[in-house]
């Protein structure tokens, strides 16, 4: 069977994850727990099952199938689920899906060369997010080997938060590295990721002094990672690197609360209403006078 990965999603005609029009491939598994993550569903490595009570119609389907020990409209597992997905097939009303995927190297390159036309035609590719692709190392790896050898452009979107071999093996393949800078501080940093940011930031210097292509994307969450103080720190860490990479504004939005209800999981920004400390623009107006590029939106 060779290499095999685990997804929870492939997305065509993506236009903000890299040139022209994309496929992007959604790696399961995340080492950081942001707490703005707008794709909560790729947090585990693991394939989990997800209920959509609203859906269930009471028939009973899914406690016939299972062969285990019966499941409820109101829990998304059984007590001893083997998440084996005998009650998605069961069930009628599409009430039950399971999140994540195991696959292979050929499988998931049968799927990308069938966009082939539409990234000759914009000059766009494949890019490779999460979760986090860098924690499946071997996977991604054999995929971005998989893509030069169709010619296909590669982009990587990763935290930065890696063993720097990782890193290195990774840089080497794809033909863009698009890397999160979340917050300058430290403490903030791990306050609001779970981890610590120095080994990004080293990663970082490591990247821009390869000369490996790449941009540097900071979402920019109200009152967290939008303040003056941030931002110029920011900006005097990127002016200061060797080729100091473009940088991507992410506005922040909140459509993925409705992924934190359906995984039963507490959304950690809920109730907060924050002002922005500036508008993308302004933001990006402040970078702009450190000497650096800056495109908002993607």
């Amino acid at each position: 069977m060779g290499i095999t990965g685990t997804l929870f999603d492939i997305k065509p005609f993506t236009v903000h994850d890299g040139p022209g029009i994309r496929t992007t491939v959604f790696f399961k598994g995340c080492p950081l727990r942001c707490a703005w993550c707008h794709n909560p569903e790729g947090l585990l490595p693991s394939i989990h099952l997800l209920v959509r009570p609203d859906r269930c119609i009471g028939c009973g389907e899914c406690r016939t199938a299972c062969p285990d020990q019966t499941p409820t409209p109101e829990t998304s597992l059984a007590p001893a689920c083997r998440v084996c997905g005998a009650c998605v097939v069961a069930c009628p009303a599409e009430a039950r899906e399971l999140v994540g995927r195991t696959a292979t190297v050929d499988d998931v390159m049968e799927r990308l060369l069938k966009d082939r036309p539409f990234y000759e035609e914009s000059g766009g590719g494949v890019t490779f997010s999460g979760g986090e692709p860098l924690a499946q190392p071997d996977f991604l790896l054999a995929l971005l080997s998989a893509c030069a050898k169709e010619s296909l452009h590669t982009a990587v979107d990763t935290s930065g938060h890696a063993p720097r071999a990782v890193v290195a093996d990774v840089a080497a393949r794809a033909d863009l590295v698009l890397c999160d800078l979340k917050h300058m501080d430290p403490e903030t940093h791990r306050r609001l990721t779970g981890v610590p940011n120095e080994g990004i930031l080293s990663n970082l210097r490591y990247l821009a002094g390869t000369g490996t292509p790449l941009a540097v994307r900071i979402p920019l969450v109200p009152g967290i990672t939008d303040g003056e103080e941030n931002l110029n720190e920011a900006g005097r860490f990127l002016s200061g690197l060797d080729n100091p990479p473009p940088v991507h504004l992410l506005p922040y939005h909140s459509y993925q609360t409705s992924k934190y209800t359906l995984l039963t999981l507490p959304y950690p920004l809920e109730g907060r209403d924050i002002a922005p400390a500036r508008s993308p623009v302004e933001a990006a107006a402040r970078l702009e006078s450190m000497g650096l590029t800056v495109n908002v939106g993607g």
